[in-house]
């Protein structure tokens, strides 16, 4: 008897809650209907984004993965590296976020004119929208920083474990200036990290040759002897290459018009439709329970 009871209470009180939403049916439709088209005229107002990238592979022969004068710079970084090796891709990323490295690059390249352009952005369905980037009245400094935080979020380096490919990319709206930036941080990074390396290995050979001039023991001279053919060897090589520490395996392109990374606008369309009904129902039920509080 008790059983049947529970299953009866149960079927009047699923009875109760299709009723309820029922009878607010206009309500969820309108709810449902002003949310979807709501985030349907905000996703087609935000352009599509494209990637553009270049796939490098380290060269070890040219010291990529011994620290050289990339110890200075991962402390700069406050990194604690010890007298471990760096690879390739960490000193590319060391470089990358480093903040006066990109502020040259910043001022060199004209990038925070580039990035506020909206020329080559891609709008769905043929639309063009002008929206202001950056506040007219914001002071050069802290447009700089905030140029500086953008490019951090446009670019990335990562590598693959397995293969050890590094992939430098890029992801914008403008999937020219995509392609435009990945090239002018290869080659800023990479000339960075030679220079650097370059005194390091210029100072070590100055004082292998004072050291080598100064003692009279033949087994120490031939040592010396070595390490300086080492050094020298090493800066052959490097600037033999056309890019520091790493080969290219693949150019940067600009993306074709239709292949764009984001942003998946059906998907949040189709989110936003689900959520919106499911948050119409909320509403009308706590909207129930308030009035039967306040009927008792």
């Amino acid at each position: 008897m008790n059983q049947a009871q529970y299953i009866e209470e149960d079927e009047i009180d699923l009875r109760e809650l299709f009723a309820t939403i029922w009878r607010y049916k206009i309500f969820i439709a309108l709810f449902t209907a002003v949310v979807t088209m709501f985030t349907i005229v905000i996703t087609t107002s935000k352009p599509n984004i494209y990637q553009s990238e270049i796939q490098l592979i380290p060269q070890n022969e040219q010291g990529g993965g011994s620290l050289g004068g990339l110890g200075a710079l991962a402390g700069f970084a406050g990194v604690d590296i010890g007298g471990s090796e760096v690879s390739a891709s960490s000193s590319m990323s060391l470089v990358l976020s480093n903040y006066s490295f990109n502020l040259k690059l910043i001022e060199k390249y004209g990038l925070t004119d580039k990035l506020k352009s909206q020329e080559n952005y891609v709008y769905p369905f043929g639309l063009e929208f002008q929206i202001e980037r950056y506040d007219k009245d914001i002071e050069e400094v802290e447009l700089r920083f905030i140029i500086y935080q953008e490019l951090q979020k446009i670019l990335s380096i990562t590598e693959d474990k397995k293969s050890g490919v590094i992939t430098l990319s890029a992801k914008l709206e403008d999937r020219f200036l995509a392609k435009e930036l990945v090239d002018i941080y290869l080659f800023e990074i990479t000339s960075y990290l030679r220079t650097l390396d370059m005194k390091d290995m210029d100072k070590q050979i100055e004082f292998y040759q004072d050291e080598l001039s100064r003692t009279t023991n033949i087994e120490l001279q031939q040592q010396l002897s070595q390490l300086l053919a080492q050094l020298f060897q090493k800066k052959v090589l490097a600037k033999a290459s056309e890019f520091y520490i790493v080969k290219k395996m693949s150019d940067s392109e600009v993306a074709y018009i239709k292949d764009k990374v984001g942003p998946k606008r059906a998907l949040i369309v189709v989110v936003a439709f689900v959520t919106s009904i499911i948050l119409a129902i909320f509403i009308i039920f706590f909207r129930e329970f308030l009035r039967g509080e306040n009927s008792e």
